[in-house]
């Protein structure tokens, strides 16, 4: 107890320094120290978690999967022990754990635990955790040169979930789906609508040939990447039938989305079928805990996006931020902005950092051609603006229209002033995190470590 105390202390220092500072290390920084000084440090702390915790995972929509189901169980009494600043390997879920801390760690202020967890990390927090549920959304090819080929996080996922209970899953990516086989009556969600359907799979879809035989899939539906209605003509692997499904889907552009979940109408504020899959996910996790449908629904209603996922701001003009990380990510927001109609004015930032991904090759697999005859101008920025304004070069978008601004903070004010109406910022990571920097400092956005 007595190093668990000490170290509660210590990240709570470091922690308020950090913010002091102004710096974003405030998410996981505390954490890191913590768990030096007692290694255990969120298996203990876990513990004093009355209700117990969730685990959520997915390589896209794991922070505004984690905000709805936050926007639920809210509604059911539960006090959050939430990593919501989205720091999600072992220092930010144990910098949340830290923050909760009261007596050195002998109590917490929340009684239900709530952790989005890194793809790599799931492994390493979930064994510390020991989570009621775990919700595993999709799995998708990201950061190749830090992560691989998606059947070596599948293969991890495999081990560690093997007959576990409480196991919620997305019926409709193959990947993810087959993890379902050695667990106990796992919970699958997924979408059954025939008019969202593409006509073929995209060129980037990913996961394609059954996990168990190795066999090409058959479609019968394709809804988003990989993800839709499939089955192995060989072994006869199929898509398991989910009892959490999205039906009669309605996608309004950037504005919103609705759909029936299990016959309930839900106005979900916020856009595209990728989260109309982040609601079914959270539904089907909650539901799995026992909350009534009603609250479920009023939750999905009233969730707020997470910074940069979907969410507008008044920079003196309306400026829509919608983070893109890998090709399938990419797709769907640029199928959102698509509905938006002619003339958008887009700002585009690729940065290649750690934390990006260093092989940025990813966006000569995005479909941008998508907008190229919607785009009035378009602002390139960050790390790798030359290699973004090239790409869009090469989808078709007349020179004449792209400007190249590789500081994120000038490309920004370009981008603003370029006209009058709605602004689209399209960035990755830790070009996310800068813009969020610089908007904090300007006083227009909220510092996320706070």
């Amino acid at each position: 107890m007595i190093r668990l105390a000490a170290g509660v202390a210590a990240a709570k220092a470091v922690g308020t320094l950090a913010r002091t500072a102004g710096r974003g290390g405030g998410t996981s920084l505390p954490g890191k120290v913590l768990t030096r000084v007692e290694p255990h440090a969120i298996k203990r702390l876990a513990q004093r978690l009355e209700r117990g915790n969730v685990v959520i995972s997915a390589t896209n929509g794991k922070t505004t999967t984690a905000a709805m189901v936050a926007s639920i169980l809210q509604r059911t009494g539960a006090e959050l022990v939430h990593n919501r600043a989205g720091a999600n390997m072992a220092g930010g879920i144990a910098s949340a754990l830290a923050d909760a801390s009261r007596g050195g760690g002998r109590r917490l202020t929340g009684n239900f635990g709530l952790f989005e967890v890194d793809e790599f990390w799931l492994g390493q927090v979930s064994e510390e955790l020991e989570p009621r549920a775990t919700l595993l959304g999709n799995l998708y090819r990201d950061q190749l040169d830090r992560f691989g080929e998606l059947e070596i996080i599948a293969d991890r996922w495999a081990t560690i979930v093997r007959n576990r209970a409480g196991l919620v899953l997305n019926a409709d990516d193959p990947l993810v789906a087959d993890l379902g086989r050695h667990a106990p009556e796992p919970t699958y969600f997924g979408v059954d609508d025939d008019r969202l359907a593409l006509p073929e799979l995209q060129h980037a879809s990913d996961s394609k040939h059954c996990r168990r035989c190795g066999h090409a899939y058959t479609y019968s539906a394709v809804y988003l990447a990989h993800l839709g209605h499939y089955k192995c003509p060989n072994c006869g692997q199929e898509r398991p039938e989910p009892s959490v499904v999205g039906t009669n889907v309605q996608l309004n552009g950037i504005r919103n989305a609705t759909f029936d979940l299990n016959g309930h109408r839900v106005e979900l504020p916020l856009p595209g079928l990728y989260n109309v899959y982040n609601a079914l996910g959270a539904a089907a996790l909650t539901l799995s805990l026992g909350v009534a449908i009603e609250d479920v629904v009023q939750g999905l209603q009233a969730v707020a996006p997470a910074f940069g996922r979907a969410e507008t701001l008044d920079l003196g003009r309306p400026t829509s931020l919608l983070l893109v990380k890998n090709p399938a990510g990419a797709n769907e927001v640029l199928r959102t902005l698509a509905l938006e109609g002619r003339e958008l004015d887009l700002l585009g930032v690729l940065n290649d950092r750690i934390a990006d991904g260093r092989d940025v090759s990813w966006v000569w697999d995005a479909d941008w051609e998508l907008l190229v005859g919607s785009v009035r101008h378009f602002t390139a920025s960050g790390t790798r603006a030359a290699e973004l304004a090239l790409r869009m070069k090469y989808a078709g978008l007349d020179p004449d229209r792209i400007t190249v601004v590789d500081d994120l903070e000038q490309g920004l004010d370009h981008a603003l002033s370029s006209g009058d109406g709605p602004l689209y910022v399209v960035p990755t990571y830790t070009a996310l995190l800068e813009l969020r920097e610089i908007l904090t400092r300007r006083g227009q956005a909220e510092a996320y470590w706070r």
